[in-house]
Parts: structure tokens; sequence; C-alpha cells
């Protein structure tokens, strides 16, 4: 009778695993930030710490001739808030802000999508024809848009009087608010879709044609290829885009102004940019205007929290 013996397994060899190296943090990136960070404080870090002083004082005409600044805490804030009138144009402001930013978008989306699939030689006429009137100063584009609504010599109302039944000859297009910041808005989106037209266009070269083939092969049409494929994928752009948008037009002020100055005055003609420049230049009152800067600038930051929370999150992630 045999038995058999059975060895024992062996034990697999044990590999041993190289020590981990530790990834050497170099200084250099932080050495290199320091002259922009640098810059950004002594440029920033005093206009915006005068600010933030004057807003707790009392500082007016007086003080511009040596008299000392009278240390007054909230009063600022505290009449700026209690103003019906601030409240009226802060809420007029956010309107204007967001029917601005959303006309540019779309505006500005179409044209990219335009040239997406125009022939050559007509998308290089479209881009030199916006590139201009992107590159066109402030006061020149203000100058022409003067010149066409025009009330006695306006060709826009020359040419809309020539409508059968419609007379429009000295209508003046600044008199009444809403037809103000109508024209206000026309001014500033043709501006401002220059910009949007080429981000989203750069963004939509980069959208991959294999992934636009396989859609059209699972049967997708060309608005379900645009909502479901394209647009998640420049996405970013675009949420950059709508941001700087509302930063921009929230802010606007040299528009406003120059309009004013055409024809229209009054608060019923205010944005914030043209109320706080109302309050310190024009009535002298150096610690409300301050105050109310403060607002505005932290409703920009309320504003833009969110993508700076987005970019937060995603590099944590990474």
């Amino acid at each position: 009778m045999t038995t058999t013996m059975t060895a024992p397994a062996s034990s697999p060899a044990r590999v041993e695993q190289p020590p981990r190296r530790r990834r050497r943090r170099t200084r250099l990136p932080h050495l290199l930030l320091i002259p922009a960070v640098g810059t950004l404080l002594i440029g920033l870090g005093y206009p915006v710490t005068w600010q933030i002083l004057n807003s707790f004082k009392e500082y007016g005409l007086a003080q511009q001739f040596g008299q000392p600044a009278e240390y007054v805490g909230f009063a600022n804030y505290i009449a700026l808030f209690t103003d019906g009138m601030f409240w009226t144009i802060a809420l007029r402001s956010v309107a204007f802000m967001a029917a601005t930013a959303a006309v540019t978008m779309v505006i500005g989306i179409a044209f990219a999508l335009l040239m997406k699939v125009i022939p050559t030689w007509s998308r290089i006429v479209l881009q030199v024809a916006m590139l201009l009137a992107w590159a066109m100063p402030i006061v020149a584009q203000m100058t022409v848009a003067n010149w066409l609504i025009d009330d006695r010599n306006g060709v826009l109302n020359h040419v809309l009087s020539l409508i059968p039944g419609v007379d429009l000859i000295g209508h003046d297009w600044l008199i009444d608010p809403l037809s103000f910041f109508g024209v206000a808005l026309v001014i500033i989106t043709w501006a401002s879709v220059p910009f949007v037209a080429f981000s989203v266009y750069a963004g939509l070269t980069q959208v991959s044609e294999e992934v636009l083939e396989a859609g059209q092969l699972d049967g997708a049409s060309a608005f379900q290829m645009l909502r479901l494929i394209i647009m998640p994928i420049i996405r970013p752009v675009l949420v950059i885009l709508i941001l700087l948008q509302l930063i921009w037009d929230l802010r606007v002020f040299a528009q406003i102004q120059l309009l004013q100055d055409f024809g229209a005055a009054g608060e019923r003609y205010d944005l914030l940019g043209t109320y706080i420049y109302g309050l310190g230049i024009g009535q002298g009152q150096f610690g409300a205007a301050a105050a109310a800067a403060m607002v505005v600038m932290i409703l920009t930051l309320a504003v833009s929290w969110g993508y700076v929370r987005r970019l937060l999150k995603e590099d944590e992630e990474s």
C-alpha cells in the first residue's frame, strides 16, 4: 500500500514594493507668482482699502480742502439701505444686467454656430466685421449711436418713417426710460456679441467630428445634437462667458453716462454705475459713494461665487 505524499503549497514569493519617493515640491511656481500678486496688491489693494475706510467716514467736499474726515460707523450704509431710490436703481441694474447678458449670449452663440457652417470667405468677412465692432472705442460707438437715433436728423427715425402710417420724425428715443434702456441694451449688446461669438466658435472647433458623426448615425436631429452633445461639451466656455457678461453688464457706466449727456437726465435713467458717480462727483458725498461701491463689489462677488466654488471643487477632485 503506497501513500501519496503531497507537498505543501509553497507561498508565493513576496514582491517587495519599491519605496515611494516623496514628490519634491519646488518653490519655483510660487516664486514666479510673487510679481503678479505684488502688482495686484499694489494696484487694487490701496484703492479698495481707501474705499472701505471712507465708506465708514463722513467724507465730502470739506475733506477735499483739508478738514479731517469724521468716523460715522455704519451711518453711510444705513442711509443707503433705507433709501428707496437706491433699491429701485439696484433692482433696475440687476434686471438690465440679466436682460443684456441673456441677449448677448443668445446672439453670440447664434453667430458662432453660423460661422461654423458658412463658407470660408463669408466667415472671414463676418469675423472681420465683428472684430471691427469689438475694437471700436466706446466714445466712437456712442457718437455713431447718437447720429443714428438723433430726434432731428437721425437715420433710424428717417428709415422707420418710410413705413406707411409711421411718422417718427422728431421722436426722441432717450426721453422715455424704457426706450432709453432699450437703446443702451442694443449698444452694449452690439459691442459685446463679438467676444462671445469668437469664444464660442473657438469652443466649437474643439468638438470632435467623430462624436458628431456618431450622433448622426444614432438618428439625432440637428437640435438634439446641439442640445445634448455640443452644448455639454462647450459648457465650461459658456459658464465663464455668462459670468463675465453678468459682471460687465452690472458695472456698465460709460454708455449710460454718455446717453444721459446726449439728452436724458435724472434718477429714472440711472444704473448703479452712474448713481455712484452722481453721489461722489456730482454731489460730493464721497463716503456714501464709497459705501455704494462696496455694495456693488459684494454683488459682483455674489454673482461670481458660484463659478469660483465650482472651480475649487474641480481642483479638489483632480
